[in-house]
């Protein structure tokens, strides 16, 4: 490695700590029956779906010492087979607890976005964050 005077030393690794460990999965398209409105009953429509989840941080060596991100995506499909959902509120709330189910998450932000409920916008929506 190069020596430059302005570039500091590297802790020694009993000098650092394990702060935060989060995982994620972005973008997760699920389709839903969704929605109070009448136009909305008895069809699908596309969520775009945000999950954060906190855990305790320490170091992970294997699959099972972390959250498989299939875990979240499969639970936020079987909340879309159970059957319509009025609100997408109601649904966040759902995968969050759905997630908080895994004693090692301290705390899940689910954010979904409704592309095309709302004409001139981008994405309505909501986010929450539920925790222990």
């Amino acid at each position: 490695m190069v020596s430059s005077p302005l570039a500091t030393p590297a802790p020694a690794d009993d000098a650092l700590r394990f702060e935060r460990l989060s995982v994620f999965v972005r973008g997760l398209e699920v389709e839903a029956g969704i929605g109070v409105y009448d136009h909305e009953q008895g069809r699908l429509q596309r969520l775009v779906i945000d999950v954060t989840l906190e855990l305790a941080p320490r170091p992970i060596e294997r699959l099972g010492d972390t959250i498989n991100y299939e875990t979240v995506a499969d639970a936020a499909r079987a909340i879309a087979a159970e059957g319509h959902v009025g609100l997408v509120e109601t649904f966040a709330e759902r995968l969050a607890r759905a997630c908080l189910e895994d004693n090692r998450v301290q705390r899940a932000t689910v954010r979904i976005e409704k592309p095309g409920a709302l004409a001139a916008v981008a994405a309505p929506g909501c986010e929450i964050v539920l925790g222990r």
